[in-house]
């Protein structure tokens, strides 16, 4: 039997979908949080090349130097701040190292808050631990996803371990505004609290309001370019979105010095180490791959407008443009199915693949999440089917 505490943990919803789907050729999928694109030929072929190489073994904990030195680099111009790789740990996947941050810092009965609605592995990974999930939800309202600041800082009383923020979030699209930022990790360094980001959607921010770096460089926002080298404050990220590379599970942690220092048991005793050919991969991608975000992000933007437009145009639905991220959360006037029986009833009956809103938490019910990092003539034809469907029922 499994541990009690794993014993609450909803399995997931979107999996449940998918499963209704099984075996179907005609299912269009926007139900998970990835493209219909294969990683760029010169990622793939870096890879080709450590393998032909011989890159099979063991390589340290942390990560190839190459690509630490090569992430430090990377974020310390995203951040204009200079960040050294004794900061930095590579991970087999973002969530690998959410995963590894929750196993070092929490504690059964910890208190851990987290703006929702979020990506379930992220509220599950505490409860794993034993840890205590105090959940606070953003609200949409005049068009956008806004959070309640005072909501969230009362939230995390000194009695609180870790705060844990998704910004640009999955699934709404949220995204922080810098101001809150820096009034959150002032609190956290007031109380003693953990402040962990899950940026695993930072290159993919579409609001003008954030400030542009040099050239066509977004700026990241976020914290990290005030953080002390010491500070109680960890960023987690992925290759994943921003290069194309879901499948290859690779990922990487800045956070403090001691803390990394101090980390490299943790991965040894879960993975020992990322594949060295996927790390030289992602040291490519890295090196050579200004342009994909570029133009990831600007495919993404405009798949975004023709989505919200589109979707505008269907009768009962209401939904706000994200900021950011690769996903819109609508709701649609008139369902009374709840968000998981109707998006079984959306594959079966429409051949329409979205992902249920419940499946982000109790706050995500009502609404549907739609990924729209796909071609335009697929967007269209998935509205298309959802507006046939609509008028149906």
């Amino acid at each position: 039997m499994l541990r009690s505490s794993l014993d609450v943990l909803p399995a997931s919803r979107i999996r449940e979908v998918a499963n209704a789907a099984m075996g179907r050729a005609d299912v269009l999928k926007f139900w998970f949080g990835e493209g219909d694109l294969v990683t760029p030929e010169f990622i793939r072929a870096a890879a080709k090349r450590s393998l032909d190489d011989g890159h099979t073994f063991y390589n340290q904990n942390l990560g190839l130097p190459e690509l630490r030195s090569a992430l430090a680099e990377y974020s310390s111009a995203l951040h204009g701040t200079a960040i050294d790789e004794d900061r930095v740990c590579v991970t087999s996947a973002g969530v690998n190292g959410l995963a590894l941050v929750s196993q070092a810092l929490l504690e059964p009965g910890d208190r851990v808050v987290i703006t929702t609605p979020v990506w379930p592995n992220l509220t599950s990974q505490p409860q794993i631990m034993g840890a205590r999930v105090a959940r606070v939800a953003l609200d949409c309202w005049d068009g956008e996803w806004r959070l309640d600041l005072d909501q969230l800082l009362a939230a995390a009383t000194p009695a609180t371990k870790l705060v844990l923020v998704n910004s640009p979030n999955n699934p709404t699209g949220w995204v922080l505004p810098q101001a809150d930022w820096e009034a959150l990790r002032a609190h956290c360094l007031r109380h003693g609290i953990w402040l962990v980001a899950d940026d695993a959607y930072e290159r993919i921010v579409f609001d003008p309001r954030v400030t542009l770096g040099q050239g066509t460089t977004l700026r990241a926002t976020g914290v990290l370019a005030q953080v002390d080298v010491d500070e109680r404050f960890i960023s987690a990220n992925t290759f994943s979105k921003t290069w194309t590379m879901t499948g290859w599970r690779l990922g990487w942690l800045l956070a403090p010095r001691g803390f990394i220092a101090n980390f490299a048991k943790m991965v040894e005793f879960n993975t020992s180490c990322a594949p060295s050919f996927v790390q030289h991969a992602g040291f490519v991608a890295i090196r050579d791959g200004a342009a994909l975000i570029g133009e990831t992000r600007a495919r993404l933007h405009r798949a975004r407008d023709r989505l919200v437009a589109r979707l505008r145009q269907v009768p009962g639905i209401a939904v706000a443009p994200p900021a950011g991220s690769m996903y819109c959360f609508f709701r649609i006037e008139g369902v009374t199915d709840d968000s998981l029986s109707f998006c079984k009833r959306l594959v079966t009956e429409a051949g329409l693949g979205l992902a249920p809103g419940v499946a982000f938490g109790p706050e995500g019910e009502g609404y549907v999440r739609w990924c729209f990092a796909a071609t335009e003539p697929l967007l269209d034809e998935g509205v298309h089917r959802l507006a046939n469907f609509l008028a149906r029922n």
